[in-house]
Formats: C-alpha cells, structure tokens, sequence
C-alpha cells in the first residue's frame, strides 16, 4: 500500500512536515505548524521557495530582511473569506510570531530566485465558484497558473459543501507532454466541518497499478504523486483543501479519466 495518507503528529507545534525525500517525489514540500499565541517559529528557505498561508489566526512575520506586520484575519477557515499569505523566495529567511491561535502552512518547490517577496491577499482573491450540481465548489486562487508570483509553486484552497464532490470529474496531471498534459506533484491539506466529520479520497490510475480510497480527517494530508485523485464529501460535512502542485514547468494541464469521457 502506497503511503499517501499523513495523520499529523499531534495537535500543537509542527504537525506536518512533508519534504521531496519524505514523499519519494522532486518537488513538492509541506508542512504545517499549529501555534499559540507568543510562539515562534523560524527557518531558512535554502534553495526553496516557500508560500507561508494563514490558514487560521494571525501572525507577525519577518521575511528577506523586511517587516511585513500581522498576517491573517479569518479565525476559522470555513469562514471562507480570502487569506493572508507570504512568498518567500529561494535563499532567504523567514520567521513567523502567533499573535492569537494560528494555523500557519508552508508550501515549498524548487526556488530560481525569479520573483521577489510579497504579500499575496486577502485584496485580489476572489472567491469563485467552479463546476455545477452537486459538482459545486468553491475556489479561492493563491497562486496559480494566471498569478506570476511564484517560480514552481501553484497553491490554491477549495471549499467542498456537504455531499458534494471535488477535484472531479477524476483527472491527471502526471505527464511531462505540455500543451496536452504536465507533471505536477500534489498535496492535499484537509479540513473538516465540524471537525470531527470526515471525507474520502481516492487516488488511481487508469492501469489500476495504484488504486486507494482513503478516510481523511481533519488535518490529514494526502499525497498524490500520478493518477486521478477525487474528493467526495459526506452529507453533514464540509470539506476544505489546500492544495500545492509543482513540477518542472508552472503550468496546470490535465487529462480526464476515460470514464469520464461522458462528463466533458
């Protein structure tokens, strides 16, 4: 059984930390720290670049030698309200400081000093609705494809209603062949509401040589190296993710599952 379904360590302090080498890929790294209020954290990027995003709670930051003030506002993520977010390029510091309860990820990729720090949000993410029925879900765009504010990293968050679907119809963005497709590795960051609810996952390829469907709880990270990797969320439960891609190229392609075919 692949090992694509994190529980977090605990429920204080760093509770995810996800590297390349950790999850048997190139590029995508995450991690998660659940604070309060007076406690720090600090880190280097390396040859990182890292998206810092307010998931919950606020924060002060200190980041490439420059004071960016408190970060953050919405106090619980199924407010749904655009967050707070910090890109912090490859060869720098950062430091962050709670100021209430926080929940704070960082998303990482490969960093080729190509874009400099700067606040990302709340002002120019939109929340926007994407898919129809109960294929309805909600986006809101950190950076991605369209947002030129990144070298690697593509990061956005979705808010999935009770009994709806998501990342679907099933896709896969598992090949370097751009325009046709590209290879983007993915984590999922999930949330549940109410928090003791849970959703499901799966995560396939079209050969069926990699094939789980998981149970996933709050703050349950999923790993999706290939393969089309659906969300489905119980009548009852409202699901967040967040997700961060990355890959050889900053561009999202992808290819439905050919039972999909119908869908399109």
């Amino acid at each position: 059984m692949a090992d694509l379904l994190r529980r977090p360590f605990g429920t204080h302090g760093a509770v995810h930390r996800i590297t390349p080498a950790d999850a048997g890929w190139r590029y995508v790294g995450f991690a998660l720290h659940r604070l309060r209020p007076g406690e720090r954290i600090a880190e280097a990027t390396g040859d990182r670049e890292v998206m810092l995003v307010m998931v919950e709670g606020k924060a002060a930051f200190r980041a490439a030698g420059q004071d960016w003030g408190v970060l953050g506002e919405r106090m619980d993520v199924f407010e749904r309200t655009p967050p707070h977010c910090l890109y912090v390029p490859n060869d720098q510091d950062w430091a962050a400081e709670a100021v209430t309860d926080c929940t704070i990820a960082v998303c990482s990729a490969p960093g080729h000093g190509g874009h400099a720090a700067r606040r990302i949000g709340p002002d120019g993410i939109t929340l926007t609705q994407r898919g129809e029925g109960t294929n309805t879900r909600w986006i809101n765009n950190i950076a991605m494809e369209a947002e030129d504010v990144c070298d690697s990293l593509l990061v956005t968050e979705v808010f999935t209603p009770a009994g709806h679907w998501s990342s679907y119809p099933s896709h896969r963005h598992d090949e370097d062949d751009f325009p046709r497709i590209t290879y983007l590795e993915e984590t999922y960051y999930h949330r549940l509401n109410p928090a003791d609810g849970w959703a499901v996952q799966r995560v396939y390829t079209d050969d069926g040589s990699l094939d789980e469907v998981m149970a996933i709880r709050d703050h349950d990270v999923v790993l999706v190296p290939r393969g089309h990797h659906p969300c489905g969320a119980p009548h009852g439960f409202g699901l967040y993710y967040l997700n961060v891609m990355a890959g050889p190229r900053r561009n999202w392609r992808f290819v439905a599952a050919p039972e999909m075919a119908h869908l399109a």
